[in-house]
């Protein structure tokens, strides 16, 4: 079975998503012109990442706002990250009014350091609170977890998202197998949590962003190549044997880069891309990884194509080569012909 739809001299695709960038370390415009329609930024200054969507020659986004932490805790010392990047949320009225400024700002998630190795992290009560106010406010929640017990503490205190596949660890089976199991029919909420309706909440459907028609109870984000930059290294091994393992049992991986961070390629990387197809990912599953398959952020009218002949599906590396030569374009009409891009314009 071929990938996409061939046409053109080339094969025709949807628009192609990295879930996890830091668009201000960034050229947004190289991004999009590397093949990534959709972005998600995982952590910024609200006040800048509210004015990316939209930006001509910008792909499209949904963005979390600042890095939520505990006071203290990562990314606060960071140099790269700018003032206002980052909230020190230190009691549960703190994160309850952390997540408001942030859905004021125009977030359509919410990101939470769970940081141990380098710093304190929220307490219990401050974390739970955090959580279920994003969630009484139409938001998922995107943790980074590093450090022991943090991807546990994470899916116990009902985070939706891992920014990072998790590496400081090999999880146990039964971690797995609970955060690999389907969300409940027709998105149900677990007990206790509600959903507003305002005018700043997204319609009812919590996987606008975060996923399409089957995710499992907490999804991945790969991040694979960060650890290294095409050196093998054992974060690398570690986070490659834990999506092998979630996945068989189910677990949603999905394509991300955490872009920004070190010598990685704006666009497709292709080095992702064979790290996921180690742990297990064929080329569908791949594509499945890769493809923006939420309603939000619009990526307006955007398709993506890929010209040359398809690869050899038998082949990873032919594979991971084949989707880095990828170029957003607009989306053909469905009765009609597809036409590959003629000009540097039609690629932008």
């Amino acid at each position: 079975m071929s990938l996409g739809r061939a046409g053109d001299g080339g094969t025709w695709l949807p628009p192609l998503a990295d879930a996890h960038v830091h668009l201000g370390l960034v050229d947004p415009v190289a991004v999009r012109r590397g093949g990534i329609a959709v972005v998600h930024d995982l952590g910024w200054v609200p006040d800048a990442a509210r004015t990316w969507p939209g930006r001509p020659g910008f792909p499209a986004v949904a963005f979390a706002g600042a890095f939520l932490t505990a006071p203290g805790g990562y990314p606060a010392d960071r140099s790269w990250a700018p003032a206002g990047s980052v909230e020190e949320v230190g009691s549960p009225e703190a994160a309850v009014a952390a997540v408001d400024r942030q859905v004021a700002a125009g977030a359509s998630f919410l990101k939470v350091a769970l940081h141990a190795d380098a710093g304190p992290v929220p307490d219990d009560a401050t974390l739970a609170a955090l959580v279920g106010h994003a969630h009484a406010r139409g938001r998922d929640v995107v943790a980074h977890v590093e450090g022991r017990g943090m991807a546990a503490r994470a899916f116990e205190a009902g985070v939706d998202r891992l920014a990072h596949a998790p590496y400081s660890e090999r999880l146990p089976e039964n971690l797995l197998a609970a955060m690999a199991r389907a969300r409940p029919a027709e998105h149900a909420l677990p007990p206790g949590r509600a959903r507003g309706y305002g005018r700043d909440e997204p319609d009812g459907d919590r996987d606008l962003v975060l996923g399409g028609a089957r995710v499992s109870r907490v999804s991945w984000v790969s991040t694979l190549d960060v650890h290294g930059w095409g050196s093998p290294t054992a974060e690398q091994d570690v986070a490659i044997d834990n999506v092998r393992r979630f996945v068989a049992l189910g677990g949603s991986a999905v394509y991300g880069t955490d872009l920004g961070n070190g010598p990685l390629p704006p666009g497709v990387n292709a080095r992702e891309l064979r790290a996921l197809a180690e742990a297990g990912l064929d080329p569908h599953a791949l594509l499945g990884a890769i493809a923006h398959d939420g309603a939000v952020p619009d990526p307006g009218g955007a398709a993506t194509w890929v010209p040359g002949d398809p690869p050899d599906l038998d082949d990873p590396d032919d594979v991971a080569a084949w989707f880095a030569r990828a170029v957003v374009v607009a989306r053909p009409e469905p009765h009609g012909a597809p036409r590959a891009p003629r000009t540097p314009e039609d690629r932008r």
